[in-house]
């Protein structure tokens, strides 16, 4: 019976895990990943850490009970040296939070969603669109399909609008239907990256 219970007790350990999936910008190779996960272990009793290198997804499981929060969570990306770029959180309690960047993505009404054509190859094109779109303050969320090469957009219309979504874009060096990259940000572009100019 005292085993039995001590069995018990160590399987609602187990579910008693919050999950974590963090998008990370900057891992390039198995030593970026590496320092990372370095870093996150850190937090004492880190469980189940994931890295994905090309894309840049980073996942781990934590102990309910300890609390791990948000902020920290960003904190540690950052103070490992990179940038984090979208967050979720699934509590153990069925609760889920999440954030792009440093900045809580707000669900009020006041967004509208908006798509736009987006020129681009891999994943790593993938993260930085998202990321650009989501420098411009008024951004809701961003996400790029990879095959139709659409970008879908939430943002509050009266704080910004499509066209500086896509200006911002170009100066990171994609090309949008509105705005064409500079060449010199093209040129700047991992090799991977360099898709087929829309204009040409």
């Amino acid at each position: 019976m005292v085993l039995a219970i001590a069995a018990l007790g160590s399987a609602n350990a187990q579910k008693d895990m919050d999950k974590f999936m963090v998008q990370v910008d900057g891992l390039g190779c198995p030593f970026c990943a590496y320092g990372l996960e370095k870093k996150f272990k850190e937090f004492k009793g880190i469980k189940d850490v994931k890295i994905d290198i090309e894309t840049g997804d980073f996942s781990f499981n934590y102990p309910s009970e300890k609390v791990l929060a948000m902020q920290a969570v960003l904190a540690q990306v950052e103070k490992a040296g990179y940038t984090p770029i979208t967050t979720k959180i699934e509590r153990a309690d069925g609760t889920v939070e999440t954030s792009q960047g440093s900045r809580s993505i707000v669900e009020d009404g006041m967004f509208v969603t908006q798509t736009v054509n987006v020129a681009g190859n891999c994943d790593m094109c993938k993260a930085r669109i998202e990321k650009a779109a989501m420098l411009v303050e008024g951004v809701s969320s961003a996400v790029w399909d990879k095959e139709s090469k659409l970008l879908e957009v939430g943002l509050d219309p009266n704080s910004t609008s499509l066209f500086a979504v896509e200006k911002m874009i170009a100066s990171k060096g994609h090309d949008t239907e509105n705005h064409e990259a500079h060449g010199d940000d093209y040129g700047n572009l991992p090799a991977c990256c360099q898709y087929e100019r829309l204009n040409n």
